[in-house]
């Protein structure tokens, strides 16, 4: 199996369309959505209204630069703050009056969220941060870590949208202690939800490593040398699961001899599982992608 340079430009154009199509809908939220937010905090106190309003242009502006020069911390504020517009516009549309504009901005929050979602763009932002002749490819996140994930967002996004405005209305006992609780979580959760954005799988010269400080209490790395094949990974697999477990589809990286990894540090191992190893599983998110790497390099694959 082989690959050439046309391919790579051809699936990175798919990246390329997810990330114009993410900052063209953002710009179209600002359009639409700015003036709608205004609007659905008119009938509070005018502090309460500026607050709303300021905030929200804050947030789309730290998004437009993210999506301006895409990164690994981009990737993060992006992801964290996106979906966040969806919730705005879904209150927005609660107590707007114009039916059209609620509707045109609950779908431009909705397409900007899964823009920046997607595999697509993830794998741009995450290319974006490599150094020299690399190919990363994210890792989708273990499954125990959704409901965590979620909950803990969602917690924080309330925090972030109720504390200014409580404050802002003069309610300081409720609204002090809630920003306060928004920031420290912003910190505490942020650079988690950060170490999440920084999990893949690298394809370079020298062979594949494996970045994942989620898993692995040390970067994996197995030289072009020792590698036997990469392939999908067929079911019944003896292969150490690196995933997490990650839902979908894994690749299977076989070896010719027996490296040691190391899993990350737990309540029963607080040093870490030290493992030997002739084959692993790992989970990009764009699984066929990275086959395609791997034999545009020369590596067996199969």
């Amino acid at each position: 199996m082989a690959t050439d340079g046309s391919s790579t430009i051809g699936r990175d154009r798919f990246a390329l369309i997810a990330l114009w199509g993410a900052r063209l809908t953002w710009i179209a939220l600002a359009v639409f959505g700015g003036a709608g937010i205004g609007s659905a905090l008119a009938s509070h106190d005018r502090a309460v209204q500026l607050t709303g309003t300021i905030g929200a242009w804050i947030a789309w502006g730290v998004v437009a630069l993210a999506l301006l020069i895409p990164s690994t911390l981009g990737l993060t504020v992006v992801r964290a703050v996106v979906p966040a517009a969806l919730v705005a516009a879904a209150i927005a549309a609660l107590e707007g009056d114009d039916a059209i504009e609620r509707l045109v901005c609950v779908g431009l929050a909705l397409l900007a969220a899964a823009l920046v979602a997607s595999g697509e763009l993830g794998q741009l932002f995450a290319q974006s941060s490599a150094y020299g002749d690399e190919r990363r490819f994210v890792l989708r996140p273990p499954v125990a870590y959704l409901l965590p994930a979620v909950v803990s967002w969602c917690v924080l996004c309330a925090a972030a949208i109720a504390g200014p405005l409580l404050v802002a209305s003069g309610a300081w006992a409720a609204g002090a202690p809630v920003s306060v609780a928004a920031v420290v979580l912003a910190w505490f959760l942020g650079r988690r939800y950060h170490r999440l954005a920084r999990r893949w799988v690298v394809v370079v010269p020298a062979g594949i490593v494996i970045h994942d400080h989620l898993v692995l209490a040390e970067t994996a790395m197995f030289p072009r040398t020792s590698l036997a094949h990469v392939a999908l990974a067929l079911e019944g697999t003896e292969a150490a699961d690196l995933t997490g477990p990650a839902a979908g589809m894994a690749v299977e990286i076989a070896l010719r001899d027996t490296p040691t990894v190391v899993l990350a540090a737990t309540r029963n191992a607080p040093r870490g599982t030290a493992l030997h190893v002739r084959s692993v599983l790992v989970a990009p998110t764009r699984p066929g992608r990275m086959l395609a790497e791997v034999a545009r390099r020369g590596f067996p694959v199969g």
